[in-house]
């Protein structure tokens, strides 16, 4: 009961939260956490799930991005039809992609993500009659306020939580399971793992797009550096799922908090702490500093997933009886 009471009660306080923080900068935050929880929650479908882990999750983001922001370029569509369509086309992408490179083994998956997501970002820079090459697409915002974009991205991130839990409890979770543990052994007991495999990338990549699609219409402006960063989406996507859990339900959204809190505290310079004292003392060391400090939010991201693999390997969600243990000395209940 507890289980299912803590995510109802950080629902409704996310559906009121807005109207309590009428910052707009805050609710851009919440906003970009709730993004994140859905690329999140795909990734992990994949590689928590399933056992198969991308590198190049930017590659379904990017399609999905350029789905919704084609339909405007080229035939002044309202983007917000490249919602759907921006999850469609990420699993257009995926079907092919994910039938020839399930065969192999090994890492050889992974490589083969990286390679897809340099691919398209190429692609995207070369075809400048189609994409408009890096000067990228720019659309007029359909919402001069945030509010609107933050109950439609909350609405996304419960329909994907809801759709992963009743993936996970059925039987084609317990499949994908029985992949990630010994392929061989489900293959063995006739389990068709090609054929899941591709269901698990699918309905993954579907998400992925959406949420593409949604950066593209809050945004406003998309290019090839942009949706198909290596750096910013797919290592990040990666690092969400270690930190908050792989396998879990939750997991992606506790990493997801924690990416965008690391993030904004060094974008922030300490939330200007090293700023403050540049102007104090004047030196010049310390706006140095805190320049550096601005770009570094990868490098801090990084040491923190070094700590959690060390110490907590599966990561903030699935250790949580440890750190109850360890951190609060609260007994598990027998």
């Amino acid at each position: 009961m507890k289980k299912n009471l803590y995510p109802l009660i950080f629902l409704l306080a996310l559906i009121v939260l807005p109207l309590l923080l009428r910052q707009e900068y805050y609710q851009h935050l919440i906003i970009l956490f709730m993004m994140w929880v859905i690329i999140g929650s795909a990734w992990n479908l994949l590689a928590g799930y399933t056992g198969r882990v991308s590198f190049g999750h930017a590659a379904f983001f990017g399609s999905g991005a350029y789905a919704a922001g084609l339909l405007t370029y080229h035939y002044a569509i309202s983007p917000w039809w490249g919602m759907v369509t921006g999850g469609l086309l990420a699993t257009a992408v995926a079907f092919p992609f994910g039938w020839i490179t399930f065969r192999l083994r090994g890492a050889y998956f992974a490589l083969a993500t990286l390679a897809l997501n340099e691919v398209l970002k190429d692609a995207a820079k070369i075809a400048e009659p189609l994409t408009n090459g890096m000067v990228g697409i720019l659309i007029m915002p359909t919402f001069s306020s945030k509010l609107p974009y933050y109950y439609i991205i909350l609405f996304m991130m419960v329909l994907t939580i809801l759709c992963m839990r009743l993936t996970v409890h059925s039987k084609l979770g317990y499949y994908f399971i029985s992949i990630r543990e010994d392929q061989e052994a489900a293959e063995s007991m006739g389990i068709n793992t090609t054929r899941y495999k591709m269901i698990s990338l699918c309905i993954g990549t579907f998400w992925t797009g959406l949420a593409g699609a949604f950066y593209m219409n809050y945004m406003g402006f998309i290019d090839p550096s942009v949706v198909f960063s290596l750096q910013d989406l797919s290592i990040a996507a990666v690092l969400v799922g270690i930190v908050g859990g792989v396998g879990t339900i939750y997991g992606p959204a506790v990493g997801a908090f924690i990416m965008i809190a690391v993030q904004e505290f060094f974008r922030s310079g300490f939330f200007g702490l090293f700023k403050y004292f540049a102007d104090k003392t004047g030196s010049s060391a310390f706006t140095t500093v805190s320049e550096f400090v601005k770009t570094a939010h990868t490098l801090g991201f990084g040491l923190l997933v070094i700590f959690v693999i060390l110490l907590l390997p599966n990561g903030i969600v699935g250790d949580w009886p440890k750190i109850k243990r360890k951190v609060f000395r609260i007994k598990p209940e027998n």
